[in-house]
């Protein structure tokens, strides 16, 4: 009993030393991006960029899934040491925690029933209810440029979609990738459809996506900062992207 011990001790010593270098808070619940499979692995863009990072840096990693809500939150609690869930660099999150250069840019976007004949203008969208992700840059952009329409706000994407087919609501706004890949192309988007423009706004979009970190941690920030550099022209970054989308979702 003493030696079963004893060895039960010493394997649970090797498995604090063998924490990861790094964790790194991701969402879950933002198809293509992230999202957990039924037998509860974290998958899509951001993780497989996230480990690649890692790997590039010679770093062992952990994902830590958060919620969005405490996503920055949990990052300033040093609950992990880096963000990587497609949060765009805008200036009042700039104010909070920093971030490092872009690892991809899209336009935003609405959706509706295809047919609806709504009008992406802020007259348009007047009286309409609009499903957006709580916290986001689409809340944001929604409350600043169409403060006539009549917002719902959501934990996560997939619950406006819901709300969407249901009717719950006449319209989504989000990251039009995100609305493709993750409503529009699947079964359940079936007899909906985007309409207006696509919308980049960088008072509201940012300037991409980036990865966020603490205020002053320069070292991680210059060590992500040349990794991505370095998945960019090694091919990994291409391959990455090859695996989810048919476009260049770096963005100019």
């Amino acid at each position: 009993m003493t030696r079963l011990l004893a060895a039960a001790l010493v394997a649970l010593a090797a498995g604090h030393a063998a924490a990861a270098d790094l964790r790194i808070c991701v969402e879950g619940a933002y198809p293509p991006f992230s999202e957990v499979t039924p037998d509860g692995n974290l998958v899509g863009f951001d993780i497989d960029i996230a480990e690649a990072l890692c790997s590039e840096m010679g770093k062992s990693c952990e994902m830590v899934q958060t919620e969005w809500d405490g996503i920055i939150p949990a990052l300033l609690e040093r609950k992990c040491d880096a963000i990587v869930a497609s949060m765009s660099i805008t200036p009042d999150r700039q104010k909070v925690i920093d971030f490092t250069k872009k690892y991809y840019n899209t336009p935003a976007k609405f959706a509706a029933k295809e047919g609806a004949g709504y009008e992406a203008t802020a007259e348009g969208m007047a009286g309409k209810t609009v499903g957006v992700q709580r916290g986001t840059i689409h809340h944001d952009f929604m409350e600043g440029e169409f403060p006539e329409a009549e917002l719902k706000l959501y934990g996560t994407q997939d619950e406006a979609y819901l709300d969407l087919q249901s009717g719950r609501v006449d319209a989504i706004m989000a990251d039009s990738v995100v609305i493709a890949e993750g409503f529009l192309k699947t079964e359940a988007g079936a007899g909906f459809a985007f309409f207006g423009p696509g919308f980049s706004v960088p008072e509201y979009h940012g300037e991409g996506v980036g990865i966020g970190l603490r205020k002053d941690d320069d070292d991680l920030e210059a060590a992500f900062n040349a990794a991505i550099d370095a998945i960019r022209g090694n091919g990994t970054y291409e391959a990455i992207q090859g695996k989810y989308f048919d476009f260049d979702i770096y963005g100019g």
